[in-house]
């Protein structure tokens, strides 16, 4: 299976991608290049919500989709947290190419407000927190409006996360060797749960 590389101008959208940068929940970089792929299913939710956004003078700002099997074991040792990370035993979405971390940014360019960064690991994070102020909330509907209504199930704990619906057993979890060209630093162990 091929994943989609995930870009302009097949794709409008801006690329952040955060663990290629010391700019994540783990102060270094995970991955040795940026690099976005998605399964084709995926990459297909994705063209229906940019146009979606697009009707709205909208943009999405993408931090993660594809995440080889290696780079969430690395998460993972880091930061073994059910609450926010899949544990790589079971498999993550991001290494299916069937989710996506993301935002909205507007004709501008500026992200819109959604109360907290991405990956903050904090119950402000969760869908329908109430703490955080209106206008981020209201942000956070849209984005859960446009994503639902392009096909995309929402994990409750994270507003940037997205995925296709039951994704565990429809896709395989894949590693650094499904890309063309590999994101992960070089001579990083194959994953446990992967075949070499």
């Amino acid at each position: 299976m091929t994943l989609v590389e995930i870009g302009p101008p097949a794709f409008d959208v801006e690329l952040t991608i955060a663990y290629a940068s010391a700019d994540n929940f783990t102060s270094k970089p995970v991955y040795a290049r940026p690099g976005c792929y998605l399964h084709p299913d995926a990459a297909a939710c994705l063209a229906t919500a940019i146009k979606l956004a697009r009707a709205q003078g909208l943009k999405f700002r993408i931090f993660d989709a594809f995440r080889p099997a290696e780079a969430q074991w690395a998460l993972w040792r880091h930061t073994p947290d059910p609450e926010f990370l899949a544990d790589p035993n079971r498999g993550s979405p991001h290494s299916m190419g069937a989710a996506v971390d993301l935002t909205l940014i507007d004709g501008s360019g500026r992200d819109l407000d959604m109360g907290t960064a991405f990956d903050a690991f904090t119950p402000r994070s969760h869908h329908g927190d109430l703490e955080i102020p209106v206008a981020a909330q209201r942000n956070r509907a849209i984005l859960l409006g446009i994503m639902t209504a392009a096909g995309w199930d929402f994990f409750r704990n994270e507003w940037w996360h997205y995925q296709l619906f039951n994704p565990r057993g429809r896709y395989p979890v894949l590693g650094d060797a499904a890309l063309p060209t590999p994101m992960m630093p070089a001579g990083t162990p194959v994953a446990p749960n992967l075949k070499a």
